[in-house]
């Protein structure tokens, strides 16, 4: 895979994740105070370095094969995952992820939480709930970036794309100071849910000693294969369901 499609596919991946962690953010910066949420999203980002500075040298120290192996069936994993929820979110069957709606119950719940300091953090409420925030959502981040990156030898690519997503959705939030409700994040989901179980079976399958036709080149096939099945399944559930069929009462007969 050549630096432009892996860095494509990280930033979409990781732009869900940061518009997710953008509605705690503003939530408890608006609401609370900014210098401890700053503070909050300042510990994270440090705990995730320390993570990336710990696992990405040790996933990197494993053979090719068996590292695509691992890292194929994760990314099937995780990718059918988030196919599953988009689906069902397409389909009316499971509700559509409001950031909006995300907002304002963070926001409901920063106004009520009383207010308390520790050390050198004024407000602690406004920390804990950026730290958690950040700190979960990176580690999506941080595991789409290792696992990318490791499997195509190109880490720096990787965290390109990473790091543009954060950017690009940090200074959008910022300008408009409010959720991103408006990006199309189911759609988003999707795609990115058909492109981690896509490069999941492609990796998986090298790991397990599947030579593919024309190497690389076989994904142009296997993405567009897994985003009909995919589609496929989405038409399915939106057919109308055929309501079970009553019998009609025996007639008694007369004597």
């Amino acid at each position: 895979m050549t630096a432009l499609p892996l860095i494509l596919t990280v930033f979409v991946a990781c732009a869900v994740e940061a518009v997710e962690a953008l509605t705690i953010v503003l939530a408890a910066g608006l609401t609370r105070e900014w210098r401890s949420t700053f503070q909050g999203m300042a510990a994270a980002l440090v705990a995730l370095a320390a993570i990336v500075a710990v696992l990405g040298p040790t996933i990197a120290l494993l053979p090719l094969t068996a590292l695509r192996l691992v890292v194929g069936a994760l990314l099937a994993i995780f990718g059918l995952q988030w196919l599953r929820k988009a689906i069902l979110r397409a389909t009316g069957y499971k509700s559509l992820h409001d950031e909006a709606s995300a907002y304002l119950r963070e926001v409901e719940a920063a106004k009520t939480a009383g207010l308390s300091s520790r050390g050198r953090v004024h407000d602690w409420y406004a920390f804990t709930l950026s730290f958690k925030g950040v700190l979960l959502e990176g580690l999506e981040v941080v595991f789409i970036v290792i696992t990318f990156g490791a499997s195509q030898h190109n880490v720096g690519a990787a965290v390109i794309g990473a790091a543009a997503a954060v950017l690009v959705v940090a200074v959008t939030g910022i300008a408009v100071r409010a959720p991103l409700a408006r990006v199309p994040e189911n759609a988003m989901k999707f795609a990115v849910g058909i492109m981690l179980t896509s490069f999941g079976i492609f990796w998986g399958a090298e790991g397990a000693g599947v030579s593919w036709p024309g190497q690389d080149v076989a994904l142009l096939v296997l993405v567009p294969v897994v985003a009909l099945a995919s589609l496929g399944y989405t038409v399915l559930l939106l057919l109308p369901r055929r309501s079970p069929v009553t019998p009609a009462p025996e007639k008694v007969a007369s004597s």
